[in-house]
């Protein structure tokens, strides 16, 4: 389809944006209204996403975060769910739902991307190890500018030339900056006057969980032209994030971790950078490749929101229960 459309004007008059002008015909270039959208709302979510990192460093010790890095068991193991198990995933569930060459290497792709910025505040809300979630997002995101070429030269090959896709190194470099600054000045703020950074972190945390369902909810009207895909997609995008977290918590447990670093691990293998998805998706694929794949980032990460939403729920009620249960029943004990 031309990029350009015709509009019949005197050749003296014609339009200043025109770039061909020919008779009574100008050309000018059609509008980029939706392109131009999606620039401002993602420097805004941009923006708010660092705010919101800001009331998450609010929670973060130094000391505990350092103990991590010196001793990074959780982190080793967060490493091997999310580029082992993942991408292993993904590679698998292609093969078994046997989709297109293009749809297995988004799918892949998205298996092979590190940790999102969404598992920090979902683990806040289930009250996670945000010491091991903040250093193992940071570490993921860095390790990711080797693991991915590695991963996804071994898994793509059978479909396709991991040549041919563009990993945006300059986006994962923009996610790390926009995650370690704000933290570290939050980190800064609960050292220097705690009781601010407590404040803070009450409502950064309501405004981290409403941001992450925006995202979802600006993702899908923007892209609502990408909808229209084949069923095995929306099951792959459907079953994968709940495969994520169980096979993370599982690994977790098996090699001894406590709940909270369970909890803290499996959502940190489940919670990909979905982002980074659509912008390899976006840079290495042609427009009539992107209409039979572009939408699956946007499943994952709305499918990934839904097991976020179910467990601070189960969270919620659970916590609920065991305080009634100690306002019943604790009367009685101490009779």
């Amino acid at each position: 389809m031309s990029i350009f459309k015709a509009t019949a004007v005197a050749p003296s008059t014609c339009d200043s944006t025109a770039t061909i002008c020919s008779g009574e015909n100008c050309l000018a270039p059609s509008s980029d209204f939706n392109g131009i959208l999606s620039l401002v709302l993602s420097t805004v979510l941009t923006i708010m996403l660092a705010m919101v990192m800001f009331s998450m460093g609010c929670t973060v010790d130094a000391n505990k975060l350092w103990g991590h890095i010196k001793k990074p068991w959780g982190i080793t193991i967060g490493f091997l769910c999310q580029f082992g198990i993942m991408p292993f995933t993904a590679f698998a569930l292609s093969l078994a739902f046997n989709v297109l060459p293009v749809q297995a290497v988004v799918i892949i792709i998205m298996g092979c991307c590190p940790g999102g910025s969404g598992s920090n505040i979902i683990c806040y809300w289930l009250d996670g190890d945000m010491d091991l979630s903040i250093s193992m997002t940071a570490c993921s995101s860095i390790m990711a500018m080797g693991m991915m070429p590695l991963c996804l030269l071994i898994y793509t090959s059978v479909w396709t030339s991991s040549d041919s896709i563009q990993i945006p190194y300059d986006s994962i470099g923009i996610t790390l900056v926009a995650l370690l600054i704000p933290i570290g000045v939050g980190m800064y703020v609960k050292r220097r006057w705690p009781h601010v950074a407590k404040k803070i972190l009450k409502v950064g945390s309501i405004a981290g969980f409403g941001l992450i369902i925006i995202i979802a909810v600006v993702g899908g009207v923007l892209y609502q032209s990408s909808w229209t895909i084949a069923p095995s997609l929306w099951i792959i995008g459907t079953i994968y994030p709940f495969i994520g977290f169980g096979l993370g918590f599982l690994m977790a447990r098996f090699t001894g971790q406590p709940w909270d670093r369970c909890r803290t691990i499996a959502l940190e293998t489940g919670f990909q950078n979905s982002q980074l998805c659509s912008t390899i998706v976006q840079l290495s694929f042609s427009p009539d490749e992107l209409e039979v794949m572009f939408a699956f980032p946007l499943i994952y990460s709305i499918f990934q929101l839904v097991v976020a939403v179910m467990s601070v729920g189960g969270e919620y009620l659970t916590d609920r229960d065991m305080n009634m249960e100690a306002q019943f029943y604790g009367p009685l004990i101490n009779n």
